[in-house]
């Protein structure tokens, strides 16, 4: 059940993620390739003809337990033949604050303690989350909390 641990961003101080789906030609990997089986008699991989793939948040810890980065969303994946059915949970918005929503999520998820109001604070306060850049000349700051979280957490 740890892979399907990223559905309690639902019942959350986040906002909700967005639901894409796609139907059509297999085209979404799972997470790094086609949907795909071992052939038990030539012990190699061949493409899966019909059956469920069920992929979980993908992250990994870089220099520290807490130094979360995002490597792919959430998906479930349905193949029939040579067809997919696919939905994946992408962040509310588009761009780098994807990535950031889902370490500031993991954060929250696995090192904060209390209620949904204190834990927000304590990631707000622990683990900022932000990035800056340059419109023209002018320099600007961006604090992601104001975006992944909902009004009431801000």
């Amino acid at each position: 059940m740890k892979k399907f641990e990223y559905l309690k961003v639902f019942n959350s101080p986040f906002k909700r993620p967005k639901l894409k789906w796609y139907i059509g030609k297999i085209a979404i990997g799972t997470p790094y390739f086609y949907p795909r089986v071992v052939d038990k008699k030539t012990n190699r991989f061949k493409p899966k003809k019909i059956g469920f793939d069920f992929v979980g948040l993908g992250y990994k810890t870089k220099w520290s337990p807490t130094d979360y980065r995002f490597e792919w969303s959430p998906l479930i994946s349905f193949v029939f033949f040579k067809w997919q059915v696919a939905v994946s949970l992408l962040a509310p918005f588009d761009g780098i604050k994807s990535s950031l929503y889902w370490e500031a999520w993991l954060y929250y998820h696995y090192n904060t303690k209390g209620t949904q109001r204190e834990r927000a604070e304590q990631c707000k306060k622990d683990f900022p989350s932000g990035y800056s850049g340059f419109n023209g000349s002018e320099k600007y700051s961006v604090n992601t909390y104001d975006y992944i979280l909902k009004d009431k957490y801000r």
